[in-house]
């Protein structure tokens, strides 16, 4: 039996996600979920180290008590700020008795492509293997007991602003968890969404829109090419609703999300919502809703214009939304009128987790479990015997419940035909 428990957590900019996730053979299951708001964020950058630290405290004590072992190991997402690719090409001499390819050479490449020099105000995120060619062939697979001489590795070398990264570490280290490893956010989403396997022929731009800003991901030839940050995202919407109407943010954020419908012309003016203040009762009908916002959507469909059209141009591109902001509805499809492209939205499809804000750590696991082959890691998240006693002792009770239970229904039984 193949049992292994991560745990996925994301420092959103409003919001601490965290997942706990569990490879059960060949499934994937979703154990639990927590999702702690959190202000200490700005322009992706941690201003309040101690709030964050408290939040992350709290999302993975929850899931702890739910888990019934400590949480002790976390997958980290980082956020794309500044990100720069370096690609290599690395040759490395197959060392094997039968001259076969083994894992050790794919390491030894690995290692290599991560002794190259990167700018000092990077830090080193991710060394992707995007294709290794083995007696002139090139795959995306990794070409284990292939015969040759010479194995080439195409290696990524993903970076981002090392401050940026060092601080996010440092936050989740101080609560006393250890971070497994980390991977940039648009790169976790592209595993989650498959989006790589879909760039053979055509770009895939990925549209991660939060409350604070929008990072936009491009996906070429089964590679992660670029990522931007555009300090613009639904916060700028709720504001703007938040102005006329006087909503906890929460509120207005699942208004916004379920109850707008952002390509429609003209809407209606009964309500949608009621509720009241200091005694007096307010309504708010769809119209009004969509109407505070009218502005703020278009300022945000010309700017995607602006930065997407040379890449439209250049070749075939489609557009997936994700983020907070893929619950939206109508928003790709105005989307799509304005760039003349086909934009999605994308909703993971995992039992559990289906809600686009978590798609970024839901794709770490799968990330993560591409990885293991190489960096050849055991380490669960959790402590196994502290959760494998927990998971018997709740069996054994659930089982001497349904006993007890079984037995008093025999015996009502047996009481009535007498």
């Amino acid at each position: 039996m193949d049992k292994q428990i991560f745990a996925a957590l994301e420092i959103a900019d409003h919001e601490i996600r965290l997942i706990i996730g569990e490879f059960f053979n060949t499934r994937f299951n979703i154990i639990k979920v927590e999702r702690v708001p959190v202000f200490g964020i700005e322009k992706n950058r941690i201003v309040d180290f101690e709030v964050i630290e408290d939040a992350i405290k709290k999302a993975t004590d929850n899931a702890a008590r739910t888990v019934g072992a400590k949480i002790e190991r976390v997958l980290l997402c980082i956020p794309s700020v500044n990100m720069h690719r370096y690609p290599l090409k690395v040759s490395t001499k197959v060392e094997s008795i039968e001259n076969v390819v083994t894992l050790q050479d794919i390491r030894r490449s690995v290692k290599k492509a991560m002794a190259t020099k990167i700018d000092d105000s990077l830090a080193l995120i991710q060394a992707v293997c995007v294709k290794y060619t083995c007696n002139g062939i090139s795959t995306r697979r990794m070409p284990l007991n292939e015969k040759c001489d010479d194995l080439v590795v195409d290696v990524d070398l993903l970076c981002v602003e090392r401050e940026v990264a060092f601080d996010l570490v440092r936050c989740v280290e101080n609560t006393g968890l250890h971070v497994m490893d980390v991977y940039i956010d648009i790169y976790a989403i592209a595993k989650e969404a498959a989006l790589f396997e879909q760039t053979v022929d055509q770009n895939v731009i990925v549209i991660k829109l939060e409350r604070q800003s929008t990072t936009l991901g491009l996906l070429s030839k089964g590679k992660l090419m670029n990522s931007d940050i555009f300090e613009y995202g639904l916060g700028n919407f709720i504001d703007s609703i938040k102005a006329k109407y006087d909503l906890p943010i929460d509120t207005i954020s699942k208004l916004l999300k379920y109850n707008a419908r952002l390509d429609e012309s003209t809407y209606n003016n009964q309500p949608i919502y009621i509720w009241a203040n200091h005694g007096d009762t307010f309504t708010m009908s769809e119209k009004e809703l969509c109407g505070c916002v009218q502005n703020d959507v278009q300022k945000w469909l010309d700017d995607m214009k602006i930065i997407c059209d040379p890449i439209l141009k250049a070749s075939k591109t489609t557009v997936m939304i994700t983020g907070e902001g893929g619950e939206l509805q109508g928003l790709a499809t105005r989307l799509g009128k304005h760039l003349g492209v086909e934009v999605k939205n994308y909703t993971p499809e995992t039992l559990g987790v289906r809600y686009s804000g978590l798609s970024t750590c839901l794709g770490l696991f799968f990330a993560y479990k591409d990885q293991l082959p190489i960096n050849g890691y055991t380490d669960n998240s959790v402590d196994m015997e502290q959760f494998e006693k927990t998971v018997q002792y709740k069996e054994k009770t659930e089982g001497s419940e349904e006993e007890s239970i079984t037995k008093r229904l025999k015996g009502m039984l047996f009481e009535a035909r007498k």
